[in-house]
């Protein structure tokens, strides 16, 4: 079932302010931004969502920013013209609060996204940076198409097919990228992480951009080729 924003958004947001705002948060999420599905209507927000960060209406910031970069990931050439003026004030603002989520890699890493998206990519704004805080993602092996998991964090460095934390699989090493050859997306991300001290970022970047070997097939491939196509 299609999930729709509220009746009268107007009202809606004009609650925030106050004691409920966390309530009034949950109920524009539940219903703007359902389970992270983005909707037709859910592009109406973003002149509210607009508002809030240019300090017109009451509200939380970062809380407008979030979803309003969830929105915009989603934006097809129409809406970008349409909404061009409120990405404009959302993204400098989405910049201050990305240089200042030092200690928050989440927040780090969504703010990370928010950026990108108003700026108009339209793949890795689109949560695929999201693996980057649980350190894991979930691909298909492009030559055997097994399901695989890329692994980078406390349970080690390593593709494998198969849950890797209840289960016993063949691990495969992993490659990370060498950094004199990342692309200039790949490159800017992992400057950013690096500058505002995420080494885990950092890290993780130089799996999600570098190559990995199926267990099951012994096939190579590039990770975040894989990552884009889910």
């Amino acid at each position: 079932m299609t999930v729709r924003p509220s009746d009268d958004l107007a009202a809606t947001f004009a609650r925030l302010g106050g004691e409920e705002d966390g309530e009034v948060w949950s109920e524009l999420w539940d219903g703007l931004c359902h389970q992270g599905e983005v909707y037709e209507d859910s592009f109406l927000a973003l002149p509210y969502l607009e508002a809030i960060v240019a300090g017109r209406a009451a509200g939380e910031v970062q809380e407008a920013v979030l979803m309003a970069g969830l929105i915009a990931s989603v934006a097809d050439g129409e809406h970008s013209a349409r909404y061009a003026a409120e990405f404009a004030v959302l993204l400098p603002v989405a910049r201050r609060l990305l240089d200042a989520a030092t200690d928050d890699r989440p927040s780090f890493v969504y703010l990370l996204q928010c950026l990108l998206a108003f700026e108009g990519e339209r793949v890795w704004s689109a949560g695929r940076l999201e693996g980057l805080f649980y350190e894991e993602y979930e691909v298909d092996c492009p030559v055997c198409e097994s399901t695989l998991f890329i692994a980078f964090g406390d349970h080690g460095t390593f593709a494998s097919a198969g849950d890797y934390v209840m289960a016993d699989p063949v691990k495969t090493a992993l490659l990370p990228a060498d950094l004199a050859a990342l692309g200039p997306l790949a490159a800017r991300l992992h400057r950013m992480a690096t500058e505002a001290g995420h080494e885990e970022v950092a890290r993780g970047l130089t799996y999600l951009f570098g190559g990995a070997t199926c267990p099951d097939c012994v096939g190579d491939f590039v990770v975040s080729e894989q990552v884009e196509c889910r």
